[in-house]
């Protein structure tokens, strides 16, 4: 694992309870989108969007790129939660299942690879982000493949038209419209799903960023300690 380019300066004072900063909740910010998205979501089914994006996609991409955000967001709550809650036991080296107080107890140890707890502590506070960064792009890919599907229709229906007869053209005109409907909507679901679940992996990452430099920050406050007699 590439371990990040910044590090923290080390520390002036030798104080190792020195005190915790205060804990933001990122789970009570995540509580506030997951409601301003609920009430959407209610506000949407009430004026009938819902079902107009189910009904006007007959190859059920929208319904999937809904199913996957939704379940996506679910999961960033439930990360939110456990990021605040390492955060908030970052200033109690016996903490139990506290990746901070792993992190110290490492250092303690002098392991043979010096890099190896900082790498132990990247894979707890980042690893499962990358794997929820890649369904994040699977949105925008479900979206752009809705959209290549869509223009095939609408490519196939152009092509098997030989002989225009006005009293087909209602028939050929909505046969039309279905696979713009496709191309449009599809596309349109992706990048919001993309853009909404972006938002809340970049506020995560960047609280796991904030709290390894809080674990490095104490890491090196427990070395600078003085020995005692």
């Amino acid at each position: 694992m590439n371990r990040p380019s910044w590090s923290l300066p080390a520390a002036r004072h030798g104080s190792a309870s020195s005190p915790t900063p205060p804990v933001e909740p990122i789970w009570f910010e995540w509580l506030a989108l997951g409601g301003l998205l609920a009430f959407a979501t209610w506000l949407l089914g009430v004026r009938g969007v819902w079902a107009l994006l189910l009904n006007a996609d007959p190859t059920g991409i929208t319904l999937v790129i809904i199913v996957v955000f939704s379940g996506s967001t679910l999961w960033c709550g439930a990360r939110a939660r456990e990021l605040q809650r390492q955060r908030g036991m970052t200033g109690t080296i016996n903490a139990t299942g506290s990746w901070v107080a792993d992190y110290r107890r490492a250092l303690a140890a002098a392991p043979r690879d010096a890099g190896a707890p900082l790498d132990l502590l990247l894979e707890q506070t980042h690893g499962p982000h990358g794997t929820a960064w890649w369904v994040n792009g699977i949105q925008l890919k479900l979206g752009l493949l809705g959209k290549v599907i869509g223009f095939s229709i609408l490519a196939l229906q152009i092509g098997h038209t030989q002989n225009f007869d006005p009293s087909q053209s209602q028939e050929l005109l909505k046969n039309l419209t279905t696979g713009l409907g496709v191309a449009l909507l599809t596309t349109m679901v992706g990048l919001v799903g993309n853009i909404l679940l972006g938002l809340q992996l970049t506020r995560l990452d960047r609280y796991a960023d904030q709290l390894v430099a809080e674990a490095q920050r104490l890491g090196l406050e427990s070395r600078s300690d003085p020995p005692k007699a």
